[in-house]
């Protein structure tokens, strides 16, 4: 695949102009279309830009992480299944672990002195307990998010994983507002429930 563009500034699609199917961008794409992809591309650049720009706060990682996001989906398009959620959600999620990832890796480097002089002290008790509580706690979640239906899920994910607004989920999922909030507060009980937390 030749390289990809730089990050537009602005909205890419025309005024007016019909909105592409982002499913069959990614079908084509998963068979080496690269046209198709370079659509896909232009359609999404700027939110997913936008996302990672939250995420890293940083306009020059954000612009960086844009073009490993596009790569990623480029490899991984034939994964993309419409029967788990729309294209926007699948690519935002990846955009969304490529943000943390890259935070968690800038977050390692310049802790990496400290951890060596904190991991060569004793480890206390509760704070083993803590940390594998933690980790049984994001586990616990993962699960839970497996139980609802891919419409609660994708705005859920959306809301909470993503950051946006619930009008946000409701412009990208092209819901009304009312709809979208729904989603999201039926998600949320049904995690609660699931997870068995308590009002």
């Amino acid at each position: 695949m030749s390289g990809l563009r730089s990050v537009p500034s602005g909205d890419p699609s025309p005024e007016g102009a019909a909105s592409p199917d982002l499913g069959v961008l990614l079908r084509l794409s998963a068979r080496g279309d690269e046209a198709a992809f370079a659509t896909l591309y232009d359609a999404m650049s700027s939110r997913v830009y936008g996302l990672l720009l939250r995420v890293v706060r940083d306009p020059a990682q954000a612009e960086e992480v844009t073009q490993e996001t596009f790569l990623e989906i480029w490899r991984t398009a034939s994964r993309f299944d419409p029967g788990r959620g729309s294209a926007v959600a699948w690519m935002l999620t990846i955009t969304h672990r490529k943000g943390v990832d890259r935070v968690r890796s800038a977050e390692s480097a310049t802790r990496r002195d400290a951890t060596y002089h904190r991991e060569t002290q004793p480890v206390e008790h509760d704070v083993t307990a803590e940390a594998a509580t933690a980790s049984l706690e994001a586990g616990r979640v993962r699960q839970a998010l497996e139980t609802l239906t891919p419409t609660q899920r994708e705005a859920v994910e959306l809301a909470y994983l993503g950051g946006y607004t619930h009008t946000e989920v409701a412009s990208m999922l092209d819901l009304p507002l009312g709809t979208a909030k729904t989603r999201i507060r039926d998600g949320l009980i049904r995690l609660r429930d699931t997870m068995g937390v308590g009002q």
